[in-house]
């Protein structure tokens, strides 16, 4: 007999924007996740288990900022 699936944690819905909900879909095609869902809850599960992350410095958020800027996302 196999044994049930381990219960499903509790989850909550995160709107993004659809164009980067398109752009990481697009992304992981090929690849082993089978959802943005799963991409996303990875990607933060991982941030998240950085114990030393105390936040962005000046320098990551100033190359954060560029880049969202030139994909369109800021002005």
């Amino acid at each position: 007999m196999v044994p049930d699936p381990p219960p499903a944690e509790p989850t909550v819905a995160v709107r993004l924007p659809e164009e980067i909900v398109r752009g990481l879909a697009a992304r992981i095609r090929g690849t082993g996740f089978d959802s943005v869902d799963a991409f996303v809850a990875f990607v933060l599960a991982r941030l998240l288990e950085e114990t030393n992350h105390e936040g962005f410095s000046e320098e990551d958020e100033r190359r954060l900022r560029e880049r969202l800027r030139s994909l369109g996302y800021i002005d």
